[in-house]
């Protein structure tokens, strides 16, 4: 079986051929690739050594920071595959993830080791906070042995669906999946060694791998700072404004909405050159007209977790279309089949569900064997054995090959009969001056009536419901109209930042029509 290099292989190419230049870059100091490159291969052979090797998933529970990157890399290269958990996560929900994923092996500090207490079945590695390696004291390891080779259709990563209830779905991902994918982010966003990128996405959600990996790949540098500076205005801009950063690779459109609402921060925020949304409908905002406080290039990107992150991209005009959701053409070596109930090929310009086939494509959930069953499915147009991801999602595609996507199939909101997307509303509260963040809910009275709440903050001390309603109706037909007004400090967000809709959520009411 053929192994095209890996990410890891690119990593360590880039510490051959330029040792000295700039990898990690934190608050405390630079790490350069010359550095990582010895450290992943170090705590790889380590690692390798304590049982870590194919197949064997490994669960870092660590900081944001250099040992987790390090940590992510060295599993990798010792074989195995690694599951990232959010060591500020409820360690009740943590250890679910680490159930779920079968870990087999902890790589941990000694203090998260005592706060976190999770359990797994195999050794836990201590990882050194000061080198971000895994220390001696192991196992014996000869720093000739050979570490095993990276296959294509080797377990690279486990990751979990977003919004699980209960016991969270692992899903599985190959390394033809993870290594294609982040060479072509760093191909076609222009990643290199000019490029200075923000780690930004929460570790212990997917896409906390591309904006580590990515940069890495392409030689660039990666900024490492604590979230919950970058989750200030300030911060975030005091951090770009410090290392230079120039390009961001995971920001949801709420967090956007948010940044490009302080003026104090302008300057920061138009001498980036990229910025990528992910994880949301960015409708709203290019509906706001926030999208021009942005410098450089925007690029709308779609896809589930289940199909390695992103399978479509869109790299947005400078005056980008707002009536519609687009999310653009697949990337490379992934197709998207749009199917109607009978799992047929909608025609152009007919609406169907989102199909995702190719490269990217999980290997299903592990242990839910019924479950794998019914989302991923055989794709008939592909090559024997080729399999397609039932995404849930509807979209229909244009002409000229663009996606507009249509919202989930289990979301769909009917008021009196008429079809509503809620980021059309949020998009025009958005430009009512006064509104800074604006999510909209349908809710069920007493009657079984469906009716839409739109949740707005901002300074509205002295703007009325009358007033709000006049602004939408500006634009909006009478079926798109909020029936009630809530008004909210801040729009909430989840853990990763997208608009949490399920902590605005009201309990039954009848209000005056």
């Amino acid at each position: 079986m053929t192994a095209e290099p890996s990410y890891v292989d690119a990593i360590l190419a880039h510490a051959a051929a330029a040792p000295g230049a700039p990898a990690l870059v934190t608050p405390e100091g630079v790490l350069t690739y010359g550095e990582l490159g010895l450290r992943i291969e170090a705590s790889a052979r380590r690692l390798a050594a304590c049982g870590v090797g194919p197949e064997r998933v490994c669960a870092v529970a660590l900081e944001r920071g250099p040992q987790a990157v390090v940590a992510m890399a060295a599993v990798s290269l010792a074989g195995g595959a690694f599951l990232t958990l959010d060591v500020d996560a409820p360690p009740p929900r943590l250890q679910a993830m680490a159930d779920s994923a079968r870990a087999g092996a902890l790589l941990t500090t000694a203090a998260l080791a005592d706060k976190l207490r999770l359990a797994v079945p195999g050794p836990t590695v201590p990882i050194d906070v000061e080198s971000g390696a895994v220390p001696d004291g192991g196992p014996e390891t000869d720093a000739c042995t050979a570490l095993p080779r990276i296959l294509e259709s080797s377990l690279a990563y486990v990751s979990h669906t977003s919004g699980s209830t209960g016991t969270p779905n692992a899903v599985l991902i190959e390394h033809r999946g993870l290594t294609r994918y982040l060479r072509f982010v760093a191909a076609d966003y222009e990643l290199g060694p000019h490029t200075t990128a923000l780690q930004l996405a929460p570790l212990g959600y997917d896409a906390s791998v591309r904006d580590t990996f990515a940069p890495l790949v392409a030689g660039a540098r990666l900024v490492l700072a604590d979230r919950s500076v970058l989750l200030r205005a300030e911060g975030f801009a005091e951090t770009v404004r410090r290392f230079g950063v120039d390009t961001v690779l995971s920001a949801t459109p709420s967090l956007l909405t948010f940044l490009t609402r302080h003026e104090s921060i302008a300057a920061e925020l138009r001498g980036l050159r990229l910025t990528v949304s992910s994880g949301e409908s960015l409708r709203p905002f290019l509906a706001s007209g926030a999208h021009r406080a942005l410098g450089g290039g925007l690029v709308n990107q779609y896809g589930p977790t289940e199909c390695t992150m992103t399978s479509t991209r869109l790299h947005l005009p400078e005056r980008p279309e707002t009536a519609a959701d687009l999310i653009g053409t697949p990337i490379d070596g992934v197709a998207v089949r749009l199917l109607d109930d009978g799992g047929e090929p909608v025609a152009d310009g007919g609406i169907g569900e989102i199909h995702i086939a190719g490269t990217g494509v999980a290997r299903g959930y592990l242990g839910r064997a019924a479950l794998t069953a019914e989302r991923f499915l055989p794709d008939p147009a592909g090559p024997p054995g080729a399999r397609m991801y039932r995404t849930g999602d509807l979209a229909r595609r244009r002409l000229d090959g663009t996606l507009e996507y249509l919202g989930r199939r289990d979301r769909q909101i009917k008021i009196r009969g008429y079809r509503v997307d809620p980021a059309e509303i949020e998009g025009e509260l958005l430009g009512h001056p006064a509104v800074t963040g604006a999510v909209v809910t349908a809710e069920t009275d007493g009657q079984g009536r469906t009716y839409l709440v739109a949740h707005v903050s901002g300074s509205l001390e002295q703007v009325t419901d009358a007033a709000l309603r006049a602004h939408l109706a500006r634009t909006l037909p009478f079926h798109l109209m909020p029936r009630r007004f809530a008004r909210i400090d801040r729009v909430p967000t989840t853990s990763t930042g997208k608009a949490d809709r399920r902590a605005l959520s009201d309990p039954p009411l009848d209000p005056a029509p």
